[in-house]
């Protein structure tokens, strides 16, 4: 049978942090951030979603030219582009705390979190590439192009 050890009981006393270890403001920071950038987001997806789904025809118009359409302006450009930054950045910094709560070793957590910024660093980079190298209308042929290019 086992014992399960008193609740109320004094536990040890945990060893101090090295000064390799202590964040600082840094944590004081991540948390101020979180806030903001919630409050950012919020405005940033119900605009976006406001124009793709309720100013325009709905999910059923929601096609790759109304994206071509949409990323011809540069408006529409900045405003993805922020969004898909602060959501980066605010999920990475989420996920980043819970691994500092929840990895217990440090090469657990070295290894949980580089694969973390691995993963912010390529999607970042590729959405932001996409955003402003997107060309609906490339040189191709006519019968391949969407029917808004016009033939050059």
């Amino acid at each position: 049978m086992t014992a399960i050890a008193d609740p109320k009981a004094p536990r040890p006393p945990r060893a101090r942090p090295s000064r390799l270890t202590t964040r600082g403001n840094t944590e004081l920071y991540g948390w101020v951030f979180m806030r903001a950038s919630g409050v950012v987001l919020l405005v940033l997806i119900f605009g976006h979603l406001f124009v793709n789904l309720w100013a325009g025809d709905g999910v059923k118009a929601i096609d790759f030219g109304f994206v071509a359409g949409k990323w011809a302006d540069p408006i529409w450009q900045v405003w993805d582009l922020l969004m898909l930054w602060l959501a980066m950045i605010h999920g990475t910094n989420g996920v980043r705390t819970i691994i500092n709560d929840y990895a217990e070793r440090d090469g657990t957590r070295l290894v949980l979190k580089s694969l973390l910024y691995l993963a912010f660093l390529v999607t970042v980079v590729l959405g932001t590439l996409v955003i402003f190298t997107f060309n609906p209308c490339p040189d191709a042929a006519p019968d391949l192009l969407p029917s808004f290019c016009t033939a050059r």
